[in-house]
């Protein structure tokens, strides 16, 4: 997170200020089409077994006023999903073999490679939301200068990053162990995301 960022996340969190209550949350989010996308093992990433790639394009609107970096944080604490942070997206290829990621475009526009090499590149733009399963491939190829991300977590799982041929043998048997979330990053209990990855 760059400092400008880490300040401002500081600043919000002690004076709530440019921060969405998390009361008036449900009135940012709107209710979108799941677009999946399944990817398979390209011998470098595993990508998930069951479970696919989700998006929801311009899911959370983000107002003139507050800090859309801040919206996204309260929409996905909200639903239970933290340890948020705000960047962009590394620009090699890697993964998470020990939990799920939820990735909130705050600001900008970037084209961003899922599922490896081998995988589909999609372009994200602010307001839209992408559900990672764990073992899904993810790279940066290309943003525009104001790009952010906010990155969160299912309250489960263990956070690591797999970049290379050596972790692929133990990343398949730690992915299908990751549990199933209990709530959509974005809509909650009754989100299309429990529909999409079922148990």
């Amino acid at each position: 997170m760059s400092i400008l960022q880490t300040t401002k996340k500081a600043i919000e969190n002690i004076t709530g200020f440019a921060t969405p209550r998390k009361e008036s949350v449900a009135g940012l989010v709107r209710r979108r089409k799941s677009n999946e996308f399944r990817f398979k093992d390209d011998g470098l990433v595993p990508n998930h077994p069951s479970w696919p790639l989700v998006v929801f394009r311009g899911a959370v609107k983000l107002p003139e006023g507050l800090d859309p970096a801040a919206v996204m944080e309260v929409v996905f604490d909200t639903n239970g999903w933290g340890d948020s942070w705000r960047n962009g997206i590394y620009d090699y290829v890697h993964y998470h073999s020990q939990i799920h990621e939820v990735l909130g475009v705050a600001n900008g526009s970037a084209k961003v490679q899922f599922g490896g090499k081998k995988g589909r590149t999609l372009s994200l733009k602010a307001g839209d939301v992408a559900v990672l399963p764990a073992g899904t491939g993810h790279q940066c190829l290309s943003a525009s200068d104001d790009f952010l991300v906010v990155g969160a977590y299912p309250p489960f799982g263990t956070y690591d990053e797999c970049t290379s041929k050596d972790q692929h043998a133990d990343a398949l048997a730690s992915i299908p162990r990751v549990g199933r979330p209990r709530k959509d990053p974005a809509y909650g209990s009754q989100g299309p995301l429990l529909k999409s990855w079922k148990r």
